[in-house]
């Protein structure tokens, strides 16, 4: 038995359950687990300029990977509540993170010492678990089942405060020894399998939608091999987006009031049975629940079990985890496929292509200022299909669901449910560290940008490269479409006649000069000819300087996005496409 701080202790267990990197800022009470990662060595350490940055950060670095979890670290106080935005966009996602604070003295934390937060409480909600540790002995059985917590089950963050005299408490403990929880996930069984199959084939236009549990558990593969087993077209939601390739002909598109296709949503009106695996049946996937569910069945497989049913009640529910549910349902559709007992679907599937090849939204625009849709089209042709995007929210995010391309799981990283203004930033920082050969492509509005704009600076530092398209229209583009109902245009413009940057004509904040000013590359683009050029250029800044790149396009002030309130009234604002000239990026565009 090795004697030990309970701060090396920590340590040491991060290292044995695979935690390679670690985002945070340090702090007087924070100090001693930081010297203990000096003196461990093996954690590679990001220093945020913000501890909301460091949450974020975590996040993506979670995301961007099967099996990682990202740590961030912080100092009592405050730094635990800036944390607690990034704790609710994981818990939101199913995202596990493991949050790690300092805390005062523990005979102090009832004296309202400097600080002194009682930051377990605060973060409870939001958490799988969060605790105040208050005797050093019980720090490894705390991270041991943080560890576990965050594996089991619907996965999600973990919060650990460490008071700082139980940081530098010395115990006994056993390094060598050491062996991580197993994780608890629920599998259905072969009948309830069954019965779901039985349901499926007695349907004739039968729909998969596949959500972000088919990503958490690593089984996209399972489900494209059931899509092709069954011949059932598969429509993948905002945050199970590149289970299925927008390529393959059984991908039918999404669904829903924003991030969604016009012929995603024709094909779910057209559906009479739906297989969800994985998904929580999200308000703006489904819209309102009478026009989503009339007309068809439902089975939700899911592992919560408090899901099932939550949004509405579906014809059958399964427990389980996505990829021991999709292993099962491939077995049985091998079954039978060999025995010739499922129906054949190529009439259906061919009706939802015919719907995909047709019903497309027009990209090609030439004006200037730029329309935001020509900014898609063009970053479809920069960035090919091993790109990974990372974006939370805005007509940025929603727009470029509708028009960009994703070929694989964990190219779309999104903030699906929480949407976190400033999240891109940090959250790109963090894909980026777990992919440092990828090609990562981050997509922000103006509001979005300068959030957490200070965070560009640790790319700078650490050398962490990605591309980052900021379409900038100086205004609160989502707030200001949504105040069209109350007939107002109020406190949601952006612009103003920057002194120092009068080539920009009033849309003030020069992003090009912030971003030299944080140590990083930036690229201003004005007309719709310079777009693909600039996101090439920006390519090569990346290698050559790796560093952050920002490419900054300067849009027309007003456009209002496709959207609704239910999928079958989505108002589109803008002229569709006509012909393949019209949007000559689009998948499978058979316009002409």
């Amino acid at each position: 038995m090795t004697r030990m701080t309970a701060a090396r202790a920590a340590v040491e267990i991060l290292k044995l359950e695979g935690v390679t990197n670690v985002f945070g800022l340090p702090g007087a009470a924070i100090n001693p687990f930081y010297k203990a990662m000096q003196a461990g060595g093996g954690l590679h350490h990001t220093l945020a300029r913000h501890v909301e940055g460091a949450s974020h950060m975590a996040e993506g670095f979670t995301r961007a990977r099967a099996g990682n979890i990202g740590v961030c670290v912080g100092t009592s106080g405050p730094a635990g509540t800036d944390m607690i935005t990034g704790l609710y966009s994981a818990s939101a996602d199913s995202i596990p993170i493991l949050c790690i604070t300092g805390q005062a003295p523990v005979a102090k934390l009832h004296k309202e010492d400097f600080q002194a937060v009682d930051i377990a409480s605060i973060a409870k909600p939001l958490t799988k678990m969060a605790v105040t540790v208050l005797e050093p002995a019980q720090v490894p059985g705390t991270f041991q089942q943080a560890f576990h917590l965050m594996r089991s089950g619907r996965p999600g963050p973990v919060l650990i405060d460490l008071p700082i005299d139980v940081q530098m408490a010395e115990i006994d403990f056993d390094v060598e020894t050491y062996a991580s929880l197993p994780a608890y996930k629920p599998a259905a069984t072969r009948a309830q399998v069954e019965k779901a199959v039985d349901m499926l084939v007695a349907s004739e236009r039968p729909l998969l939608v596949a959500g972000g549990g088919v990503v958490n558990a690593d089984a996209a593969d399972l489900l494209v091999e059931l899509a092709e087993l069954t011949g059932v077209p598969v429509v993948p939601t905002l945050m199970g987006w590149g289970t299925i390739p927008d390529d393959h002909e059984l991908n039918a598109g999404m669904v829903g009031l924003q991030t969604s296709h016009r012929y995603g949503n024709a094909t779910m009106l057209a559906s009479d049975f739906v297989l969800g695996i994985g998904n929580r049946w999200a308000n703006r996937h489904t819209g309102g629940v009478e026009t989503y569910t009339r007309g068809r069945k439902f089975v939700h497989v899911d592992i919560e079990p408090t899901q099932i049913g939550r949004v509405f009640a579906p014809d059958f529910g399964i427990v389980s985890d996505a990829g021991a549910a999709l292993e099962l349902f491939v077995a049985v559709a091998r079954e039978r496929k060999a025995a010739g007992t499922l129906p054949d679907r190529s009439a259906w599937a061919a009706e939802c292509l015919e719907r995909k090849q047709s019903m497309w939204r027009r990209t090609n625009f030439d004006s200037v200022p730029i329309k935001p849709q020509r900014v898609y089209q063009e970053m479809n042709r920069a960035f090919g299909q091993d790109v990974r995007y990372v974006s939370t929210i805005g007509l940025s995010q929603i727009q470029a669901a509708q028009l960009l391309h994703v070929f694989g799981p964990r190219q779309w990283i999104n903030a699906g449910q929480a949407g976190p203004l400033g999240w891109t930033v940090p959250a790109a920082l963090g894909v980026a560290t777990a992919d440092p050969e990828g090609t990562v492509v981050a997509l922000s509005g103006d509001y979005d940008f300068q959030f957490m704009i200070e965070e560009l600076a640790v790319g700078a530092q650490f050398n962490i490269p990605y591309i980052h398209v900021l379409v900038n229209n100086a205004y609160l583009g989502l707030i200001r479409q949504s105040q069209r109902a109350f007939e107002m245009d109020y406190c949601v413009q952006l612009s103003f006649d920057n002194i120092n940057a009068p080539e920009l004509n009033g849309y003030g904040v020069d992003h090009v000069k912030v971003a030299e000013g944080l140590g990083c590359k930036a690229i201003r683009v004005f007309d719709p000819e310079e777009i693909l050029p600039a996101l090439e250029q920006a390519k090569k800044m990346l290698v050559e300087h790796r560093v952050p790149v920002v490419v900054e396009v300067i849009l027309e002030r007003v456009t209002n996005v496709s959207m609704g309130l239910e999928i079958d009234n989505i108002t589109e604002f803008e002229e569709l496409a006509e012909s393949g000239e019209d949007a000559p990026t689009a998948l499978y565009a058979n316009l002409d």
